[in-house]
């Protein structure tokens, strides 16, 4: 029987919620099942958040072109005796014909704004709403954790170490993934290594110290097998004497025609530790040797750090970041905002959405800057939304780009490296007043004269449908 650890793909369309299944049942029996579109947005920022990294699209649309109820899963919904068996015949034939216009990964974007729109047939679109926001919410959210500890690392190499710490398999190779995509510069998940091609880091635990009779032994040992990963842990006992013994390992290295590549201090006062590490290290003609942090660090602490002088040339960043633990959720919802050709919204308090098949619009300054965006209608374009701006913007661009058509992939998938690319284009473009840690400046984002008829609009349609 195969291991619990997997996630097949005869399985994806059953990663859903009931209500979505029961939906899609009440719509067949009735014959509705008109084109319909979706909105995928997050409502509010988390806190001390002053803009989102929207990512997982990629692995969303792989799942979508497979899309299907494989035979297994249609007795598995028969056997709770809830489906009539027309519904079920009509699932076991069913694959997602839609289109989905997108932000592409790596893509800077902030509250309210549409991240995602899926046009399809309303059972289609009311299908995939959990898989959308499972895979874009959980990816989205650590990829904008990811990118606050590259901001707080001012350069230097972070390397995801949150897989044992991470909420389960599938989370671990999200998170590694996403963090990739977000500036750092490699994963320990050998696995996301495989299939991300990630660059793999990864230096020894405790344990392996304290096998040995003694640290230097260890050390030798170790750099003897790999000295191409030779990072040496030096807290398992005294510190300060372990930086020591890694710089007579260095030496010996060094003498054989190999370099040292870093020491790591895993624990302790970290700003106290570096300096006389570092101290230790130039004394011996050492200076090429890297330190390496680890140890209960996020964006907050990294920042500490650096602030206060701390000669720490790389970073491993795990649990923190692999469960986003200052904001573990993330506001996101999946609205329907029209069918049949007519916008719909949800009115309820505090949680209006927007009608209409929409659109993104980013204006940039002449530096090439963020200048502010506007959330309008999918048929308005840069041309007719640029009085919208004042003053009057270098250029503006739409953000979302048709990336599914029938079903299919309109263009071919982008590289884990490209979209790493597109984010840090991006993320350079963005003003250091909204990257703050504390307290971010929000950005500005409006909705078009278009968007905002059409909401006053559909408010007074809503008002009569509940009637």
């Amino acid at each position: 029987m195969p291991i619990d650890l997997r996630f097949d793909a005869d399985e994806a369309a059953l990663l859903t919620d009931l209500y979505e299944l029961t939906m899609a049942a009440s719509y067949f029996a009735i014959g509705l099942n008109g084109p319909a579109t979706f909105s995928l947005s997050v409502r509010r920022l988390p806190p001390r958040r002053g803009y989102l990294v929207a990512a997982g699209l990629e692995r969303l649309l792989e799942a979508l072109e497979e899309f299907r109820f494989a035979p297994g899963a249609i007795d598995y919904l028969a056997s709770l005796k809830l489906f009539a068996p027309e519904f079920l015949d009509y699932l076991a034939a069913l694959r997602f014909t839609g289109e989905v216009v997108a932000m592409p990964e790596g893509t800077i974007f902030f509250e309210e704004e549409p991240i995602l729109e899926v046009h399809a047939p309303l059972i289609e679109a009311q299908l995939i709403e959990t898989l959308v926001i499972n895979q874009i919410g959980l990816a989205s959210l650590v990829a904008s954790k990811a990118a606050r500890s590259y901001h707080a690392g001012r350069g230097r190499r972070l390397i995801d170490f949150g897989l044992r710490r991470s909420h389960g398999a599938d989370a671990g190779l999200v998170a590694a993934r996403a963090s990739y995509l977000a500036g750092f510069a490699g994963t320990s998940n050998v696995l996301a290594g495989r299939r991300y091609a990630i660059p793999l880091y990864g230096t020894m635990a405790h344990s392996y110290i304290m096998a040995h009779e003694t640290e230097s032994a260890a050390f030798g040992h170790f750099v003897a097998l790999f000295p191409q990963l030779s990072t040496l842990l030096v807290d398992t006992y005294d510190t300060i004497r372990g930086v020591e013994n890694a710089a007579k390992t260095a030496l010996e290295l060094r003498a054989k025609g190999f370099k040292l590549q870093a020491v790591r201090l895993d624990s302790g006062d970290l700003l106290d530790l570096s300096v006389r590490t570092r101290r230790i290290l130039d004394h011996q003609g050492l200076n090429d040797v890297a330190i390496f942090a680890s140890g209960n660090l996020d964006e907050y602490r990294i920042d500490e750090l650096l602030r206060a002088g701390a000669p720490i040339d790389a970073f491993g960043v795990g649990a923190a970041m692999v469960v986003s633990a200052d904001a573990p959720a993330l506001d996101i919802s999946y609205k329907l905002a029209e069918y049949d050709g007519v916008g719909r919204l949800k009115t309820s308090a505090g949680k209006l959405t927007l009608p209409g098949r929409k659109q993104v619009f980013r204006a940039v300054n002449q530096n090439g800057g963020f200048f502010s965006d506007r959330i309008g209608l999918a048929e308005e374009t840069a041309a007719s939304v640029a009085r919208e701006f004042r003053p009057a913007p270098h250029s503006i661009a739409p953000l979302l780009e048709r990336r599914f058509q029938a079903g299919r992939r309109v263009e071919p998938r982008p590289t884990l490296a490209e979209s790493r690319e597109r984010f840090l284009a991006d993320f350079a473009r963005l003003d250091l007043r909204h990257k703050d840690l504390e307290r971010p400046e929000r950005y500005t984002v409006r909705h078009t004269t278009a968007l905002a008829a059409m909401l006053t609009a559909e408010k007074l349609r809503a008002e009569k449908r509940q009637g």
